[in-house]
């Protein structure tokens, strides 16, 4: 197959770059906005035809939660209005969304078939894709994900070491509750469904295993990378100022996946180790 990566140059987008390399029987096409607007449906269907693209998986997306309140109707563009250009180019598609399109007020993990609130800009455009991909490609796999991180780009893992060797003491909150997510752990996901014998369409949920707070996950990351002169101490998510709400349980139920693609999935701290190593080994 002929496969299509967007947002290439994202965590996902460069986890699924170093992947493809033992996935060599296909032929991957990795861009990101420079190479393709995947808001131009006449870009994006000179693309899909010119390269004879069989398949898309949309890692592309506008994730700045911040920044999305501000300008909502960018955000729309990328992670709403985008998904009705790559989902109408008569081939399968393969898109990743995200646990902000609930509410975050749950206390048990979500299924794929609980109602979706979303409570912010970013929430609301990303669910606006859902719909408008599968308006035009009800074949199509969705798999929503939360707190990704990884050794490309900026995330939490490596603002955390950056701030644990910068500051003495560190107020990191507690009572947010979700599952770190290493993208490599995703993308060998994404791998599984192009992989699979059968094409079987849905939305489906992949974080990895367990549960954990920001404090927990801080803690983690501070014990693996060797620091130990930062106190890490937990706050309140009333004692952080955010710009944006973020959801107190971000819990995703991973059964359906597992059941249907038949695999295990990683525990986050396993996940954790992993990317460590990887973040050492581009230090060095």
């Amino acid at each position: 197959m002929n496969i299509l990566i967007t947002g290439s140059n994202g965590q996902l987008g460069n986890e699924m770059r170093v992947l493809s390399v033992s996935h060599s029987r296909h032929t991957y096409f990795f861009t990101d906005v420079e190479e393709l607007d995947i808001t131009s449906s006449d870009a994006v269907s000179s693309f899909v035809q010119s390269n004879a693209i069989d398949l898309i998986v949309n890692c592309a997306a506008y994730t700045n939660v911040d920044k999305a309140e501000e300008d909502e109707a960018t955000a729309m563009k990328i992670n709403g209005e985008a998904l009705a250009v790559l989902g109408s180019q008569g081939v399968r598609v393969i898109h990743i969304s995200t646990d902000y399109v609930f509410s975050g007020d749950e206390h048990v993990p979500c299924r794929e078939t609980d109602p979706v609130a979303p409570r912010t800009a970013y929430g609301r455009t990303k669910y606006e894709g859902e719909k408008n991909l599968l308006a035009v490609c009800p074949e199509a796999v969705i798999l929503r994900t939360a707190w990704l991180y990884s050794s490309f780009g900026n995330n939490f893992v490596k603002t955390m070491i950056r701030l644990g060797k910068e500051k003495e003491q560190l107020g990191v909150v507690f009572d947010q509750i979700g599952t770190p997510t290493y993208a490599a752990d995703l993308a060998q996901a994404i791998f599984t469904v192009i992989e699979s014998s059968v094409w079987r369409p849905g939305i489906y949920h992949f974080t990895n295993e367990g549960v954990c707070s920001w404090y927990d996950f801080t803690i983690a990351i501070h014990s693996l990378a060797g620091i130990t002169k930062c106190h890490v101490f937990p706050i309140s998510s009333e004692e952080y100022v955010y710009k944006t709400p973020r959801p107190h349980y971000s819990v995703l139920d991973k059964s359906k996946f597992k059941k249907t693609f038949g695999v295990e999935i990683p525990y986050w701290l396993d996940g954790l180790k992993r990317c460590m190593l990887a973040i050492s080994e581009l230090a060095s």
